[in-house]
């Protein structure tokens, strides 16, 4: 017998209430500041799709985004909690930096080699700290917060370098104009934003690539096997320590990329820090939001690219563009208690439909 589906197994049903729950709690905020919640989400609003180069600045900020997602949303299917996507995405903006500074290659060839050298980078970051789990049984989280500020100020140590440092400002020199991710001019005079670059295309293939990974091949079912029960996983003949390596370094990988496709794409640079950019967290947030599902990290990080762009207009009728985060911060809030609510809407839906049958028996 088919069984029923039922709409309150799912996730996504959550996930909306949550984002439907998230802007609730910001217009409450926004009252009680005084501003009108209306006012305000609709210079949001406009600020996102008021204008095609909006929407095409919206998908330039989510690239990274997605990266990160993905990054942090393929560590949580083998049950590691990649908090030092952060550190990840900072070495991996640095190697290509470095890449796209000093080495002579032709246009097309010069940033995939400066998306190589990040994406290594970032395996390596995140490598390293599997390694230590693995063989000193270092707890991965407290090694991923040290490698965090070790990568934070390895950045800024290297940007002050004199053969590297720009004299006029705080930051690297421009990379080599081989070296950038940008499209044609004819695609900047089309769209209207001149930072239009391939990071979101390069997003949604990795995207693409660590779905049909995770669902498709032996090493997916590996990694989920290794995620849902290490010791069941061990007596089936996987090794999860070789799994556990391989799920921090290519999740660094992802990372790394994420943070090549921001400097290539987008700044050119890498300024001195005065705080940790946060898009290695933000992509916990990302990840959250899209199930841990990679495909689902394309639109949740459309959804946060998008937030973040937008955010930025509020200030054009007086409201704090910090009522972003506190949007997000209430969403990923209520995404987080959702397997509370997921329990008690499954178990009624259950008790109703059994209801129903024994009364249809009598």
């Amino acid at each position: 017998m088919k069984r029923k589906f039922n709409i309150w197994e799912g996730n996504f049903i959550y996930t909306l209430l949550a984002i439907v729950i998230g802007f609730v709690v910001g217009a409450i905020l926004l009252s009680v500041a005084g501003i009108d919640p209306s006012v305000a989400y609709g210079s949001l609003y406009e600020g996102i799709f008021g204008d095609k180069k909006y929407i095409v600045y919206s998908m330039v900020y989510a690239a990274p985004y997605i990266l990160t997602g993905l990054s942090v949303a393929f560590s949580f299917k083998t049950g590691v909690f990649n908090i030092g996507a952060e550190g990840q995405f900072v070495v991996g903006s640095l190697a290509a930096v470095l890449v796209g500074l000093f080495v002579d290659l032709p246009p097309v060839i010069h940033p995939i080699v400066c998306m190589l050298a990040a994406a290594v980078a970032g395996a390596i970051w995140g490598g390293v700290v599997g390694l230590m789990k693995i063989k000193r049984g270092i707890n991965e989280v407290l090694s991923y917060i040290m490698f965090n500020w070790i990568a934070y100020y390895l950045s800024n140590y290297i940007v002050i370098s004199k053969s590297v440092k720009d004299e006029s400002v705080e930051a690297t020199r421009l990379v080599k104009d081989s070296a950038r991710t940008l499209m044609s001019d004819k695609m900047v005079i089309a769209t209207g934003c001149p930072t239009v670059n391939w990071g979101f295309v390069i997003a949604t293939v990795c995207a693409i690539a660590l779905w049909f990974i995770i669902t498709k091949t032996t090493l997916g079912y590996q990694l989920r096997a290794v995620g849902l029960s290490k010791t069941a996983s061990e007596y089936g003949g996987i090794s999860s320590s070789k799994i556990f390596m391989s799920s921090m370094a290519i999740s660094g990988m992802l990372a790394g990329l994420g943070g090549a496709v921001h400097t290539l794409g987008m700044t050119g640079r890498i300024s001195q820090f005065a705080g940790q950019e946060s898009f290695g967290f933000d992509g916990i947030t990302v990840a959250l939001i899209a199930g841990s599902n990679p495909i689902g990290c394309i639109f949740s990080g459309l959804f946060y690219g998008a937030m973040k762009y937008g955010g930025n207009k509020l200030t054009l009728v007086n409201a704090p563009k910090e009522v972003v985060n506190i949007i997000m911060g209430t969403i990923i809030f209520f995404i987080a208690i959702a397997l509370l609510f997921k329990r008690i809407m499954v178990s009624v839906s259950e008790k109703k439909n059994s209801d129903v049958k024994s009364a249809k028996e009598d």
